[in-house]
């Protein structure tokens, strides 16, 4: 037992006990304080990295569904081809921001420097094409043409290459089977911006940082069917980003493919027929410029009569689609974009306007009928026609005597209507109305007809077209009265002697106006595809029909099928008896009005045809070529601006198409066999289990197939040649009747 006090320890030790207890307490309270810091100061920024660090996700994108024609023959399909891409995130963090990396890349793939890093830099408002207009944090495409070899340069330098990558990628394809472009139809893919990403986020169809959307034509329409679903890989990873496990995975769906009623073989068919037909028209002489036809745009539809399905659709001037796939050049964006281009962007057939001259008159008699005049009445079919000292010509000063309006269709007199509008003018109370509402039969026709709104086509940006009625006439004067009354001049040039008419009474219904716009002139704007559904509406008993191109949504599987249905638009606003007129009249313009010239030997009793021509003057250009026609299986329009006469610088074309479709010889002889499409396409393509499609191989389309070698071969004139298409003496006056 120790002999030492216990009072001799206890002050040590007490001390000892304070130092321990102080030091234990501080680290306790560094501990929570720390601890505090990192769960609930800055508790959710570290809770965020830690997900980040431990939690790795590999987008797999899903395989874009094809576009396919009525047939399975595909429009638009997908290649795998070596995509080479570079990150702007890695980029971004060398010193010189990636530049020589760029450079050396430039090098290997046989581009210029600048080129590439032009695709590599991100849009803004002040950024030219080309540029990178999807998310900055996905890798950017800078070709996706690599060679093999010079995606192993990439991939086995990669200390020479840090943020390229070099790998197989499923890309877009637009194959145009048979020669059949389809561009302004089909469209075309760029990547997915940030904010369509955000608008999208709680939709039931979200974007993927990696996604390519569509932005026009039926790659945008049904971007959300073609798109599927991408899959995504979750792995967990160490804070050295090792992979140490695999957390879950949703595995990529396919999109959707889209079928179409567009018959490849028609649709190269329609194409090459509107391109030979603009070519030919620039080699005429138009006498009143004094200088050959320029030709310089035209569209061409072909669409089923019964159910307002579209079988080709063709726009000039046109593109390869191709060219968007990888990111588009700055040279091929402003072959596509620049003033000089033509805009060959824009789709003609629904975005194309202009005045639709003679083929409005099955509006103008439809409107004379509901006004009370007999379809068989009597009408002077005159030389001129005269209203306050103005003399309105018909073509060539023709005077077909009293006609009935029929008749006024065949031959396409306008005096006829010129007559039957200003009556209806001056009923209704000349230029001040009376207090009642006018009938304005004529206008009122025109939006019975569908004008002046979209049709409803299945594709986007479609174009309205005008009707200038009252309204329009009041809310137009409306927004240019100032510029009217601040340049017009009573004794000025023409241009401004018209802005001081206008100024003064741009906002009232002119006895000009009427007139002139019974005959498909004045402001009157309409696009081929009203005119489609139109004479489709005609030729199928009197149903509007909204045109579509779309036919059938079926699963990349093909055990999921969704047809889209044709939808109908209304009725026209004509009794049957006047409908059987219009066949009779149309059917004459064809035998002996003024598309017979274009027509000769066709056999009418195998297939009839029914048509109406159309020439409209555009002030300060040249004439538009419209020819309107249809069978009892099919409607087909076809303009050309700046081209002459409809007949002259159509109807080969437009019969051309015929010829291909019922398989017509030039002699007038039918060959079921030779047939492309004697009858609208009933069925769907068969899509395998695996996704192929046995579908038929497409030819490239022969103009020259079925033409005879006899003497008789080359009796028809030659297109664009001056023929009677009921063209009165041109004017430029917005009041007055122009060249139709």
């Amino acid at each position: 037992m120790s002999n030492i006090p216990e009072t001799g320890r206890t002050p040590r030790v007490q001390i000892r006990l304070i130092i321990i207890q102080v030091l234990v307490f501080s680290l306790l309270l560094t501990l929570g304080g720390r601890l505090w810091y990192l769960q609930i100061r800055n508790g959710q920024e570290y809770q965020d990295e830690a997900k980040n660090n431990h939690v790795q996700q590999v987008v797999q994108p899903a395989v874009r569904g094809s576009i396919l024609d009525a047939r399975g023959v595909p429009l638009a399909d997908n290649e795998t081809r070596l995509v080479v891409s570079a990150s702007r995130t890695d980029l971004s963090k060398m010193p010189d921001r990636g530049k020589a990396v760029l450079t050396r890349l430039a090098g290997v793939l046989g581009m210029k420097p600048q080129d590439v890093m032009d695709k590599v830099r991100l849009c803004d408002a002040k950024t030219p094409k080309p540029c990178w207009n999807g998310s900055p944090y996905q890798p950017i495409p800078v070709t996706d043409k690599a060679t093999t070899q010079q995606a192993l340069q990439i991939r086995e330098r990669s200390e020479d290459f840090p943020g390229i990558t070099a790998d197989p990628t499923a890309v877009r394809r637009y194959p145009a089977p048979g020669k059949s472009n389809t561009a302004q139809v089909l469209g075309y893919l760029s990547p997915v911006t940030d904010d369509e990403i955000t608008k999208a986020k709680d939709t039931d169809s979200p974007y993927l940082r990696s996604d390519q959307v569509g932005r026009s034509g039926l790659e945008r329409t049904y971007d959300k069917q073609l798109r599927g679903k991408a899959g995504v890989t979750r792995y967990e990873v160490d804070n050295l980003g090792r992979v140490i496990g695999q957390a879950e995975s949703d595995k990529a769906q396919p999109g959707s493919n889209v079928v179409t009623s567009i018959d490849a073989r028609v649709q190269a068919v329609a194409e090459y027929e509107l391109n030979n037909a603009m070519v030919e028209a620039r080699q005429q002489f138009d006498k009143i410029t004094n200088e050959n036809y320029k030709a310089d745009s035209g569209a061409v539809i072909v669409m089923e009569a019964k159910t307002g399905r579209i079988v080709a659709m063709a726009s000039a001037p046109t593109y390869d689609p191709n060219v968007w796939v990888g990111g588009i050049s700055g040279k091929d964006y402003q072959q596509l974009t620049g003033k000089d281009s033509d805009y060959p962007l824009l789709n003609r057939a629904i975005q194309g306007q202009a005045a639709p001259g003679s083929t409005f008159k099955v509006v103008s008699t439809a409107a004379a009928v509901e006004a009370g005049y007999k379809w068989d009445g009597g009408y002077p079919c005159t030389s001129s026609y005269s209203v306050g000292g103005q003399v309105f010509k018909n073509f060539e000063g023709e005077n077909f005597g009293p006609i009935s309006l029929g008749r006024a269709l065949e031959v396409s007199c306008d005096t006829v209507f010129y007559g039957l509008a200003d009556n209806e003018w001056k009923k209704d109370g000349g230029i001040n109305p009376k207090k009642g509402q006018p009938k304005d039969y004529f206008y009122k026709a025109a939006h019975q007809f569908g004008l002046g709104k979209p049709t409803g086509v299945d594709l986007p940006n479609e174009v309205t077209g005008r009707v200038p009625d009252r309204q329009w006439k009041e809310n137009y004067w409306a927004a240019n009265k100032d510029s009217w009354c601040k340049t017009g001049k009573k004794d000025g040039s023409y241009v401004e002697k018209i802005a001081y008419e206008n100024c003064l009474e741009g906002n009232k219904m002119r006895e000009g106006d009427s007139i002139n716009y019974s005959i498909g002139q004045g402001d009157t704007l309409v696009t081929p595809i009203q005119e489609a559904m139109i004479y489709g509406a005609i030729a199928n008993g009197g149903t509007m029909h909204a045109p579509t191109i779309g036919k059938a949504i079926i699963s990349a599987d093909g055990k999921s099928i969704t047809e889209i249905k044709p939808k109908v638009n209304g009725k026209l606003p004509v009794t049957q008896a006047t409908l059987d007129g219009f066949n009779k009249a149309l059917a004459g313009v064809v035998t002996s009005g003024t598309a017979a010239w274009k027509f000769q030997g066709w056999p009418q009793d195998k297939v009839e045809l029914h048509a109406k021509t159309g020439t409209a003057e555009v002030y300060g250009k040249q004439t538009t070529s419209w020819l309107a026609t249809y069978s009892k299986d099919y409607t087909v329009v076809m303009t050309i601006a700046q081209a002459g006469t409809g007949s002259g610088a159509s109807g080969a074309a437009v019969r051309k198409i015929y010829e291909a479709m019922y398989g017509i010889d030039d002699a007038g002889n039918q060959d079921i066999k030779r047939a492309l499409l004697p009858q609208p396409e009933q069925s769907l393509p068969k899509i395998q289990a695996d996704g192929s499609i046995d579908a038929p191989a497409v030819a490239a389309y022969d103009p020259d197939a079925g033409k005879t070698k006899d003497k008789d071969k080359g009796k028809q004139q030659p297109a664009g040649q001056p023929q009677p298409d009921n063209s009165p003496a041109a004017t430029v006056d917005n009041r007055n009747p122009r060249r139709d």
